[in-house]
């Protein structure tokens, strides 16, 4: 008992009015923002790599294999927040042998197997199938024997098979546009969907969410891309840069619209709840929202990037400006989805009070563990450049030798 005094003593210190006793300490944490942070890198990636191949944006072509590398290395670690904070990660497997078709969040282990399995493994497949036959041949020990395997012991380069995989490929990523809308916008669909909950309960959010996730999707993109060019001794595309901050700058343009949008309505509404809902951003969330989500997450890195492309700007300068921009858009992103979860959470069902959100830094919820999950896509993704090398200045796979048809 003494315990629980503890560890509440603290919270009741920043309550502020009425809140029932089971509101004082918050049900989903650090982890829960985690989750839809990471797949909307996942969803965001894909769509911008499904420009080049179909919507034949050429001038992004030195980034493709790099997004779909960044959604994959992404999709396997997106799971593993939720998996961790519901404590029972060995019973996951059940909701694939007693499927609820009514159940948003259990539908979600179906729509991850789709878009894990058919749609970013069997891209990845057909765009490396030729690369794969090479290494093959070119590999030693257990390498060779590695890509031989992933090429499935296949040796046909012919001008036939080569079309067969770029129509492959080309099929699949139109049927994974609509699956990675559906992958990511569905979380919003989950919330937007609780209609208890009036931060929460909005039809927009499902798109609010869908183009935030293209924003941070395309800025990752970008922040790797700046960073693996020089450490490889390479020459920055600057078409291929310049294309992917307009990408960015159009997406952050709709999704700024309809936030402001979904703001305009809750005011528009003027709900019961309106009251303690403007009592919460002037306070507990103002910094999180007005300051980081808005200013610095939004506004400075549109006006940076809108005053990069109307002024002559030196490439140094503007190589810095993109890059900064991009890391302030992934900030700005990460507390959208603090100030959705926590914020949501931070309000009595009474509409009369205030609780407070205490971050532990060990244990499973705590801030070491949230760390450990915002780095490991990026350890696989180390793992994947060594194994997949996605760089366009690699030798072409049709340079395989004609005897290998």
């Amino acid at each position: 008992m003494e315990e629980i005094i503890q560890h509440l003593t603290p919270l009741l210190k920043e309550i502020s009015g009425y809140i029932y006793p089971n509101e004082i300490e918050l049900h989903w944490s650090l982890l829960v923002v985690i989750y839809p942070y990471l797949t909307g890198l996942v969803a965001g990636a894909f769509i911008l790599a499904s420009l080049v191949k179909v919507f034949n944006v050429e001038a992004l072509r030195p980034v493709y294999r790099i997004a779909l590398l960044t959604a994959l290395a992404f999709m396997l670690v997106a799971p593993l927040s939720l998996l961790a904070h519901l404590g029972h990660p060995d019973r996951s497997f059940e909701i694939f042998l007693t499927p609820n078709v009514t159940s948003a969040m259990a539908m979600f282990g179906f729509v991850y197997l789709w878009y894990l399995m058919a749609v970013l493994f069997l891209e990845i497949w057909f765009d490396y199938r030729r690369d794969f036959i090479k290494w093959g041949q070119e590999g030693k020990g257990l390498k060779k024997w590695f890509y031989k395997f992933l090429s499935l012991f296949s040796k046909d380069v012919s001008p036939k098979a080569l079309a067969f995989d770029d129509k492959a490929e080309r099929v699949i990523t139109i049927l994974g546009i609509p699956s990675a809308f559906l992958l990511h916008g569905y979380v919003g669909f989950i919330f937007g969907s609780v209609k208890a909950n009036p931060f929460w309960s909005s039809v927009l959010m499902p798109i609010v969410f869908l183009f935030s996730a293209i924003v941070s999707g395309i800025a990752l993109v970008l922040l790797i891309y700046m960073i693996i060019t020089p450490f490889r001794y390479k020459q920055i595309d600057e078409k291929c840069l310049d294309t992917l901050a307009s990408f960015l700058f159009y997406a952050m343009i709709i999704d700024f619209s309809l936030e402001i949008l979904d703001f305009i309505h809750r005011i528009y509404e003027s709900e019961e709840s309106i009251h303690i809902l403007s009592q919460l951003v002037a306070g507990k969330l103002f910094f999180s929202l007005i300051i980081v989500q808005l200013i610095i997450g939004m506004i400075i890195p549109l006006a940076t990037i809108a005053a990069v492309k109307a002024f002559n700007t030196p490439a140094e300068l503007k190589r810095l400006l993109y890059f900064l921009s991009a890391l302030l858009v992934q900030v700005g992103i990460f507390f959208t989805r603090w100030n959705v979860v926590i914020g949501g959470q931070l309000f009595s069902k009474s509409f009369r009070g205030l609780t407070a959100y205490k971050m532990t830094f060990l244990g499973i919820e705590g801030l070491l563990m949230s760390i450990g999950m915002l780095v490991l896509p990026f350890l696989i993704l180390y793992v994947l450049f060594k194994l997949l090398p996605p760089w366009k200045d690699a030798p072409p796979a049709a340079e395989i030798p004609a005897e290998a048809t």
